[in-house]
């Protein structure tokens, strides 16, 4: 084995895991019955990932306290609530992942307090350390009563005791980490209080001392409990976060603080430490885009492993086999968690175990499936898997009799589908026009910070070979051979052609695809007609390379349309934008490009910004004609991707895996 390190045991307190993996800890909404019990997919989902190999998985957030905080995080387990129905359907799941060798920690909550999630929070008022206001609403938070920071407490020891009954090998508490409910506690920012949870660093950890306390009264000191740990919260101000390599005044927890913190902690007989930094506050530390570099979390893991004397977990971004087992050799962490490329592919590590990485699907950090899925719609799924947390619903679809499937266009869609039919047992066929596969994740994945993107397009082209999909390239596919090609089913996945318009200097106007690919040369000087993800993040390249770029935005703010669902990718990029150097003028319309200055419209006036290149960055047109054209005859017809309707990388997925997996 290549990485056979990660496949050595380790043990947490006295309970051994069978490799160096863990699953890390993320929002199970969607996972739970309406009684506070695991559903099926919730069952399935967590036993997916332990078939696939990973040696401990730690569920999602789930909730004691059932009197505080209303349930402000729906359909999510809670292991108070009605404890027969947790324990009922907690025991049929661990028995499952236990089949596999794997173990399993369920992650409490202490609760959320000023960092409620608006659209769940309800009539009822937010809670707090103190009166301080609210993360996300224009809203002063009430402080907890002692009272009810003994009956969380007392939870904690109910609902462990509870997990333990159920089955699962131990608890990680939620948290000390990111800024929720026991974090504001620990964090003097947040907690004014003058009584024995407030003051001094010792009062502070009050809350997460006692819930430790309860819980090994409760279950006996050889039952395992994690926490979920933040070294340093990032926060220049009241929901202000700090970038990377950016110099600031930390006002939340520093290093120095973090250090100390850990000791106490670990002292009061915490059984590991699951490691990473930041708050809400710059929540795009906790929950990293593709903007943040890979493994993130690695400098504050040593940090811990030379300051206290149990595991470390080490998460954020670390799908990079090689990474991962650097960090554990040299001593950096004891254990790698995976998040987000777990939703990607399940079957990571066993596939790392067997050397077929050129298997492993790649996470895209674009939280469109995962954080933004579960910030609007309450809901964990996946961009480029649709099978993550609909296990059972969307398994594949065996065919009895294997039809011959006509795929047009080898880009995300095109791919999917084909790749989708073939593990079906169907023959499908694909045509690109290009000499290559993956259409816009080629010039999107052109930047340094979405190296995912060619990976993904890269894994497409490993599956359709194993699969022996037959793959034509440079042909653009007729209408009369379509309707003489005898095919059962026609998928057309032609994708879009980027709006292109003359401002006068013709020559020198290019598409973003033109200069992400290298086709054209903007020049030292740009401006760049839009301000939509594409062009916010072809901008940040061109900035990253010294150039000096403008964005000209007719809408009153970037990212306005179409910009990233999950809050931390469009907070982060919204705030590199700046600290790039990158000038930003809304409001305003371009009228022309001449003599090497574009002429802008703008709500001071007119106004003339020199210019090497301007760069459309305007949007795609549907190029659908050929669907069109053959739609009414052949027996099936389907229209798929940016052909249908331009939209993002999942629902290129999405829509193309429920198109093959039910032909």
């Amino acid at each position: 084995m290549k990485y056979a390190n990660l496949f050595t045991p380790v043990k947490i307190g006295k309970l051994e895991l069978k490799n160096r993996f863990a699953m890390a800890p993320m929002g199970p909404l969607g996972l739970s019955d309406c009684e506070g019990g695991f559903n099926q997919r919730g069952i399935d989902y967590y036993t997916a990932r332990a078939k696939g190999g990973t040696g401990l998985i730690i569920t999602g957030v789930t909730f004691s306290d059932c009197e505080v905080e209303k349930p402000s995080f729906p359909n999510c387990p809670n292991s108070t609530y009605n404890p027969v129905q947790f324990v009922r359907t907690g025991r049929e799941m661990t028995e499952r992942i236990h089949a596999y060798g794997a173990k399993i920690f369920l992650q409490m909550s202490g609760g959320f307090g000023r960092v409620t999630i608006p659209t769940n929070l309800g009539e009822f008022p937010p809670v707090a350390p103190s009166a301080i206001p609210h993360r996300w609403l224009d809203k002063t938070c009430r402080p907890l009563t002692v009272d009810e920071i003994h009956g969380i407490v007392k939870s904690f020891g109910k609902g462990a005791y509870n997990a333990k009954r159920a089955g699962f090998d131990g608890v990680e508490i939620h948290a000390v980490h990111e800024g929720y409910l026991i974090d504001q506690f620990a964090i003097s920012m947040f907690n004014r209080r003058t009584d024995e949870y407030g003051g001094s660093l010792e009062n502070r950890l009050r809350f997460a001392r006692e819930i430790l306390e309860e819980i090994k009264k409760t279950c006996g000191p050889d039952f395992p409990v994690a926490l979920r740990y933040s070294v340093k919260s990032m926060i220049k101000d009241w929901r202000e976060g700090a970038l990377p390599g950016e110099e600031f005044e930390e006002k939340g927890r520093d290093t120095a603080e973090g250090i100390e913190a850990a000791k106490l902690l670990v002292s009061y007989g915490y059984d590991a430490l699951d490691v990473d930094a930041g708050t809400y506050d710059a929540w795009w530390w906790n929950h990293p885009p593709m903007y943040q570099e890979k493994g993130l979390y690695r400098p504050f893991c040593r940090l811990m492993k030379e300051t206290v004397d149990v595991p470390v977990l080490c998460a954020g971004r670390m799908d990079d086999p090689a990474m991962s087992s650097a960090a554990i050799e040299d001593g950096t962490c004891d254990i790698v968690s995976l998040g987000r490329p777990l939703l990607a592919d399940p079957d990571y590590v066993n596939k790392l175990r067997a050397g077929r990485t050129e298997e492993i699907r790649p996470c895209l950090s674009c939280q469109e499936g995962c954080m933004g899925r579960i910030q609007e719609y309450s809901m964990i799924n996946c961009a480029v898997n649709p099978q993550a947390a609909r296990e059972r619903a969307y398994a594949y679809n065996p065919v009895l009799k294997a039809k011959k499937v006509l795929v047009i266009g080898g880009g995300v869609a095109g791919c999917e589908a084909a790749r989708v039919l073939a593990e079906r047992g169907h023959k499908p066929v694909l045509f690109e026009q290009s000499d290559h596969l993956g259409g816009n994740l080629i010039p999107g994945g052109a930047p340094d910070f979405k190296e995912d993107d060619r990976k993904l397009a890269k894994w497409y082209e490993t599956e359709l070979k194993k699969l022996d999909v037959p793959v034509t390239f440079r042909h653009a596919v007729t209408a009369e051979e379509v309707r003489n090609g005898g095919y059962d089913a026609v998928i057309a996945a032609t994708g879009s052609t980027p709006k292109m318009f003359s401002l006068g200097d013709d020559v020198r106007t290019y598409s973003a695809s033109q200069v992400l690919l290298k086709e054209k040369d903007c020049g030292q000087k740009t401006v760049i007609v839009g301000g939509g993800l594409v062009g916010c993040e072809l901008a940040l390249w061109l900035a990253q390379q010294g150039k000096k770029v403008t964005i000209i935005e007719a809408l009153d703010k970037l990212l306005a349309l179409n910009g990233p669902l999950c809050s931390a990718n469009k907070d982060m990029l919204l705030r590199l934008i700046p600290y790039n150097g990158i000038e930003v003028i809304t409001g305003a319309k371009v009228k022309g490009y001449a003599d090497g200055a574009v002429t802008a419209e703008t709500a001071e006036g007119t106004k003339q910004i020199p210019a090497d290149s301007v760069i459309l960055s305007v949007g795609y047109r549907e190029n659908n004609s050929l669907y069109h054209a053959i739609e009414n005859d052949v027996p099936e017809a389907y229209l798929l991707g940016d052909a249908k309707k331009v939209a993002n990388i999942m629902y290129a997925v999405w829509d193309a895996f429920e198109v093959a997996n039910n032909i």
